[in-house]
């Protein structure tokens, strides 16, 4: 009889002990946290955005050097398919005006306890805190409460995450494991995260100010999501998804009137008296936001910008900063194992019969759904792979 391991309780673990079990794949779940789903149930304290309701294309294209590994498993497991699956769990979905997924309760809870509930149902054994520390011959080693366990199943599916919050279980702890076996990983740097910046004091009254209608641009990725002031630097959704360019080192630049053109905005202020002060033509002729003013002014020097350069600053404003937040502190990390260690399956070239699936493999994504849909996809697509290599060593 064919039996599975699925080593890590994320939602990419989750969804590929799911489809194991559909494929009558008797299977163990282990996860080293006392709980499972932990950052699932983060996810779901900023309402759990599920997806995106987009075009199959337009969805891909976020997944940017990543969409063609990952196109496969999203054609299997995409924006409809995710919303399919929630709904078929009793779960009331609804599409916000951006086309975000998300439940009408707005919390991750209710999903995860009616999966859990049809995973019992289907016969998952699970574990909690039990640790993998590596192969012990062909079984897997694990610390638990009760000591040293060892297991062996017939295939293994890793979802040991990546390397950002630690305290919810993905620590990047199994690196050491894989390269102890002589699989090649990669480092872990941190994606979807905040931007470190050094403010000047008159900035503290704007901690908190989210900055709207704006546009970002590093190298070739733009962006026009919201970020937000804090003490720290800056943050959200319109940064995050910068973070590849930003950690390829391209400059940050701000856009803070982007549906005005250089050019109107030029002969707007040629009309102006040449006594016209910087201040007020901030203020009260393109009346922006104190926040957006003060932040103007952090960042060009101060009131005595020559004229001549006060529409391309506002228009490109360079954004000094200190980098990326630390990894710990990232939604998400990139790098861990490479897309080159895999096969099509998501099978380990070099450990037949174990695949591998979520933020462990080093694809990126912004959030906005498409992580939680690539962990998803992943986790579906390397559960039914493995279901199938279990169907083929039995016959």
């Amino acid at each position: 009889m064919s039996t599975a391991l699925v080593i890590g309780g994320g939602p990419a673990g989750l969804m590929a002990a799911d489809a194991l079990l559909r494929a009558g794949i008797a299977t163990t779940l282990i996860e080293a946290k006392p709980s499972l789903g932990r950052k699932f149930l983060m996810a779901g304290k900023s309402g759990l955005n599920l997806s995106r309701m987009q075009p199959l294309g337009e969805f891909l294209g976020y997944y940017g050097a990543d969409a063609a590994r990952l196109s496969p498993m999203i054609h299997g497991f995409g924006p409809q398919q995710a919303r399919d699956w929630a709904e078929g769990l009793g779960q009331d979905m609804f599409t916000g005006s951006t086309g975000r997924l998300f439940p009408t309760v707005m919390k991750a809870s209710p999903l995860l306890r009616a999966w859990m509930a049809r995973l019992g149902d289907m016969g998952l054994t699970h574990h909690t805190r039990w640790r993998w520390t590596g192969w012990e011959g062909n079984a897997h080693r694990f610390d638990t409460p009760d000591g040293v366990q060892s297991l062996s199943a017939t295939v293994t599916i890793f979802a040991l995450g990546g390397g950002s919050w630690a305290r919810l279980g993905s620590d990047g702890a199994w690196r050491a494991a894989l390269e102890a076996r002589g699989i090649t990983t990669t480092d872990f740097a941190p994606s979807n995260a905040g931007l470190l910046v050094d403010w000047s004091p008159h900035m503290e009254p704007h901690f908190g100010t989210p900055l709207k209608g704006v546009a970002w641009h590093c190298g070739a990725q733009h962006s026009r999501g919201e970020a937000v002031i804090s003490a720290r630097g800056l943050e959200g959704g319109g940064i995050y998804m910068l973070s590849p360019a930003l950690r390829d080192g391209h400059a940050l630049t701000l856009d803070l009137a982007p549906d005005k053109s250089v050019e109107a905005l030029q002969n707007k202020l040629d009309a102006k008296p040449d006594k016209l002060r910087l201040a007020h033509w901030l203020k009260k002729e393109l009346r922006l936001p104190p926040a957006k003013a003060a932040l103007f002014f952090e960042m060009c020097g101060g009131a005595g910008l020559p004229r001549a350069k006060w529409v391309n600053t506002l228009k490109s404003l360079p954004i000094r900063h200190a980098g990326l937040r630390p990894l710990d502190e990232a939604i998400s990390t990139t790098g861990g194992l490479p897309w080159d260690a895999l096969d099509s399956d998501l099978m380990l070239k070099q450990a037949p019969g174990h695949f591998c699936a979520g933020e462990m493999i080093g694809w990126d994504a912004p959030t906005g759904g498409y992580l939680l849909t690539a962990c998803l996809a992943t986790g579906l697509w390397a559960g039914e792979k493995a279901a199938a290599y279990c169907q083929r060593k039995s016959s």
